[in-house]
């Protein structure tokens, strides 16, 4: 096995994101962070190496123990890098808050009818 590994091969075999496509946009977009440095795709992956990695509202800081390039299980790819209690702890905070707001009906809901026309009224009173 190789010493090194390149980053979006690397985020796409441990399954973070679903395509090296998509793992390439995020860390071109700034999302993905190796030792407190923005990389390029090709960036190669050490073991223990630290990474920042941003997906959605998610961030997770991971420390990598093993390297691959080929896509495996869930199972084997979570042994291939070990998350840190701090990211842990915060992105359940974070699901936690998004389940309360979910409960308490903070819902983003298309209007039905009657508030369909309501909005119609009004934005016909602004003209």
């Amino acid at each position: 096995m190789s010493d090194a590994v390149r980053l979006d091969k690397w985020l796409w075999a441990t399954r973070f994101f679903k395509t090296r496509g998509l793992a390439q946009q995020a860390i071109r977009g700034g999302k993905v962070d190796i030792n407190g440095q923005k990389p390029k795709p090709s960036r190669l992956v050490r073991v223990d190496d630290e990474l920042e990695i941003g997906r959605g509202e998610l961030l997770f800081g991971v420390r990598v123990l093993g390297l691959i390039e080929r896509r495996v299980s869930a199972e084997q790819a979570r042994q291939l890098y070990e998350e840190s209690s701090e990211s842990v702890e915060r992105r359940e905070e974070q699901l936690a808050r998004k389940r309360a707001a979910r409960e308490a009906g903070e819902r983003s809901r298309r209007p039905d009818k009657r508030q369909r026309r309501e909005i119609q009224r009004l934005r016909s009173r602004n003209r």
